[in-house]
C-alpha cells in the first residue's frame, strides 16, 4: 500500500487532488464552531489547498504526509520561507503557520498531537484499504482530546466497484460502525454523483466523545 502510494505521487497520478478548497470546508466548518487558533490534525494531507483555507482562518495546520513529493509540491505552490527540521523520526517541513510531517501516519503518537484540537479528513480514509480502516479510525480518536470537533468526507462508488481504489468506497453504515465508539457522528450531507466516475461524497460532522458521552 505505502509503495503504491508514494509511486503514484512520483507518478503524477494524483486524481484525487482538487485544484481548489474543497466546497464542504466551506459550507461547514464555520458552524463546527472551533475557535480560531486552534491547531488542526490534517492526516495524509498530499497538498491539499485545504490546509491553506485553514491556515487563512486562522487555524495553525500540522498535516501528515507518507510521500515527501507532496510535500515539497505543497510548499513549491505556497508563499513564505520554509523551515526544516526533525522531530521523533519525521521531518517537517514548515511555511507560515502549516507543518508538513513527513511519515506514516500510524508512527504519529499522542506526545507529538498534544496541541492538536480539531481535525479533517477529506481523502485519509478513503485512502485506505478496508483491513486498514479500523486501524486509522482508532489511531485517529487516540490523538484527538476529548470534545475535540472535525469533518469528514467519505465517498461511495458505484454497486460492484466499492473495492477499487483508492479512493476506496465507504459506506455510510462503515463510517458510523468505525467510528461511532469514540465519536459523536452526525451525517451533514451526500453530493450528486459524479458523472463518469460513479463516486458520491459524504460530509460527516465528528465530535471526540469523553469518558461520560
Amino acid at each position: 500500500m505505502a509503495n503504491d502510494w508514494l509511486k503514484r505521487w512520483r507518478e503524477g497520478r494524483i486524481g484525487f487532488h482538487r485544484d481548489a478548497t474543497h466546497p464542504a470546508l466551506v459550507r461547514h466548518w464555520p458552524a463546527l464552531g472551533i475557535k480560531p487558533g486552534t491547531k488542526v490534525l490534517v492526516p495524509l494531507c498530499g497538498k491539499s489547498l485545504d490546509m491553506r483555507w485553514l491556515a487563512r482562518h486562522d487555524h495553525p495546520v500540522l498535516g501528515i504526509e507518507l510521500a515527501e513529493t507532496a510535500i515539497q509540491c505543497f510548499l513549491a505552490e505556497g508563499q513564505g520561507e520554509v523551515s526544516r527540521y526533525r522531530q521523533a523520526g519525521f521531518s517537517v517541513w514548515r511555511q507560515g503557520s502549516v507543518e508538513l510531517w513527513c511519515g506514516d501516519f500510524f508512527h504519529f503518537h499522542i506526545e507529538q498531537a498534544a496541541e492538536i484540537g480539531a481535525f479533517y479528513d477529506r481523502a485519509a480514509l478513503i485512502a485506505l484499504p478496508e483491513a486498514t480502516r479500523q486501524r486509522y479510525a482508532f489511531h485517529l480518536a487516540q490523538l484527538i482530546p476529548p470534545g475535540s470537533r472535525g469533518l469528514l468526507i467519505s465517498l461511495t462508488r458505484a454497486p460492484g466497484d466499492e473495492g477499487r481504489g483508492p479512493p476506496f468506497g465507504v459506506a455510510a453504515e462503515e463510517v458510523r460502525e468505525l467510528l461511532t465508539p469514540n465519536f459523536v457522528v452526525t451525517h451533514l450531507e451526500d453530493g450528486e454523483p459524479e458523472a463518469g466516475s460513479g463516486f458520491r461524497e459524504s460530509v460527516w460532522a465528528l465530535e471526540r466523545r469523553g469518558p461520560r458521552t
